[in-house]
């Protein structure tokens, strides 16, 4: 900086108007140089200025140091200008390919959603067909068991009726003819020895003729109370199923 105290007024207000015009275009660069400290500074594409030299003597030509110091301003003010919008070109065209990226992974995205949902909706699908099929097949069995059930009570109804039928009818003819038959049974086993006249071996022969009809009589006897007791336990058995149907 120069000493100024000994130049003249007019001189001083020159160089203090000279120091707002400087000072207006370091606010005008500070507007225009946007600062990033990840990315590499831009080249300066000023040129090489040399710092003026003050001439020796008592006469200073101020006229050409300003001019010649606004001329720098001027070329660094230009460098960072240009440096600006090379890096705001830069920034744009990164802009650019990220938004496409974005919008390129936001469709894959929204793809991939879609035939996620296509599958979970066939999935869905195949299990509510699933679950019907199954639903049908255990009400189609249910019916099939429930029919079985009537037919076999029917059938077993049946039968005990007819069982029941036989019982009666062959106990009223017994009932009718008991006497009957048991006269008839007494008189053609009650027969007359009629061995009066016969000889030793022919009333030994006698002996041993009723005695194989009397184990006759007792085999006869003993099959029929065996035949008695089965009837009646396939009797009672019978009951005892139509009673567990008709609870069903």
């Amino acid at each position: 900086s120069l000493d100024t105290h000994g130049l003249p007024d007019c001189v001083q207000m020159n160089n203090i108007n000279q120091n707002k015009a400087r000072l207006n275009l370091i606010v005008l660069m500070c507007f225009f140089y946007v600062t990033d400290e990840s990315k590499p500074k831009p080249k300066s594409f000023a040129p090489a200025m040399t710092v003026p030299k003050i001439p020796e003597g008592d006469k200073v030509d101020f006229d050409d140091i300003n001019r010649k110091r606004h001329e720098k301003d001027l070329s660094e003010l230009q460098a960072l200008i240009e440096a600006h919008f090379v890096q705001r070109k830069k920034d744009e065209e990164e802009l650019i390919a990220l938004v496409n990226r974005i919008e390129k992974r936001r469709a894959e995205r929204a793809e991939q959603q879609r035939i996620r949902a296509e599958q979970e909706k066939e999935r869905q699908a195949r299990l509510a067909e699933e679950k019907e099929r199954r639903e049908l097949e255990e009400a189609r069995k249910k019916l099939d068991e429930d029919a079985k059930k009537k037919k076999a009570l029917t059938n077993m109804t049946q039968q005990y009726c007819g069982v029941q039928q036989r019982v009666n009818g062959k106990r009223g003819a017994k009932k009718q003819t008991e006497r009957e038959k048991k006269k008839k049974i007494l008189a053609e086993r009650k027969k007359p020895l009629n061995i009066d006249h016969l000889a030793e071996d022919k009333v030994k022969e006698k002996a041993n003729e009723l005695w194989q009809w009397l184990m006759t009589l007792e085999a006869e006897k003993f099959d029929l109370s065996e035949r008695l007791k089965r009837q009646k336990y396939d009797i009672n058995v019978l009951q005892t199923r139509i009673n567990e149907q008709q609870k069903l």
